[in-house]
């Protein structure tokens, strides 16, 4: 097997964990927040619910960033796929971003003002 063939793969695979990582955080969020409204009855599960569910699609969004990095710059090399590339790494910082600015109120660099080691 040579290199590119075997960086296909590996790509491949880390998809799939992206996609699986998405899908089984959606379910895992699902199923802790029907939990929490049976167990306590409570009305207050909707911002819990949204804050696991935009981790579980934040950290596949890594992945598929990551293996999008492996099989364009690794096997494919060119400058069509680097842009292609590039147009798709910016689409999913911005949805990063946008998440994590939903998920925790503030941007990713800007400092927790409620951990107590920030000044």
């Amino acid at each position: 097997m040579q290199v590119p063939e075997l960086l296909e793969h590996v790509g491949s695979a880390i998809d799939i964990v992206g996609v699986a990582a998405i899908v089984l955080g959606a379910a895992v969020s699902t199923w802790i927040a029907l939990d929490s409204w049976r167990r306590r009855n409570s009305t207050k599960i909707y911002e819990p619910y949204r804050r696991n569910l935009g981790r579980s699609i934040l950290l596949g969004l890594e992945f598929l960033v990551a293996a999008d990095i492996i099989k364009t710059v690794a096997v494919t090399p060119t400058f069509t796929s680097v842009g292609v590339l590039a147009v798709i790494v910016f689409i999913r910082t911005f949805l990063s971003w946008s998440l994590q600015l939903e998920i925790e109120g503030r941007w990713p660099w800007q400092k927790d003002e409620t951990s107590p080691t920030a000044g």
